[in-house]
């Protein structure tokens, strides 16, 4: 319902906060923000006190929005999150380098963290860089003759533990997580920027790093520049 508004509702959780936003898309303006500052030494979340976070602002929002709240965002930061660049380099055999071939090299790194590491859920997928005979590219505005390919990208994941104890909260206002976000991760890419958590957000997920591969359903209508030619599903 939100996002027939032009709305969208962010979560923020870390260790010395809680943030929550309902923002305006279009006019990129929070029209309801608040805050909790935590007394927390350590890296867990105290649930309870999420969980009165979100009954003191949950139903002011949906107030705010005249419809129940049934999705989301979620921007996230703790030390159990995992952050990782990996490479991979593939030998041409008389191949055409193109967005093909590129698009076959990711799906084969996703592959490989998703065997390896099971129990954690991708946030963000990152295509750091990638070099065709040791020179480096930045699109593929024509096919590449070369002799091997190598990619970089990096991973940003969360321990699927942790997303379900954040789902069982939200469950209670049978509310469901629409996206995760690393708080870290968007803040470092809008470095000087001061704009509220849920401005940055948003315009990462709007396809601002045009390096980042989303991990969309199919069904969704607009897509990025990466999502047009990698069906890179969740």
């Amino acid at each position: 319902m939100t996002d027939e508004l032009n709305l969208q509702v962010y979560l923020s959780i870390s260790k010395k906060k809680f943030e929550i936003y309902l923002l305006d898309k279009q006019h990129l303006k929070n029209i309801y923000k608040k805050e909790l500052y935590l007394e927390n030494y350590t890296d867990l979340i105290d649930y309870n006190l999420l969980s009165t976070f979100l009954d003191k602002n949950i139903f002011k929002i949906e107030k705010l929005i005249g419809n129940f709240l049934t999705n989301i965002n979620v921007i996230i930061e703790n030390n159990q999150i995992f952050n990782f660049s990996i490479g991979i380099k593939k030998q041409n055999y008389g191949e055409k380098i193109n967005k093909h071939y590129l698009e076959s090299s990711l799906s084969e790194l996703k592959d490989l963290f998703k065997e390896n590491y099971q129990n954690n859920k991708i946030i963000h997928f990152v295509l750091n860089r990638y070099l065709i005979d040791g020179v480096d590219y930045t699109s593929f505005d024509h096919e590449i003759n070369g002799d091997h390919m190598c990619v970089e990208v990096k991973f940003i994941s969360a321990p699927n533990f942790l997303i379900n104890e954040i789902n069982n909260v939200l469950e209670k206002y049978q509310i469901k997580v629409a996206r995760l976000f690393e708080r870290k991760y968007i803040k470092n890419f809008f470095e000087g920027e001061s704009s509220d958590l849920s401005i940055i957000a948003f315009k990462i997920q709007s396809g601002y790093n045009q390096n980042e591969i989303a991990l969309v359903p199919k069904r969704l209508k607009k897509r990025g520049f990466f999502e047009k030619f990698f069906q890179l599903l969740s």
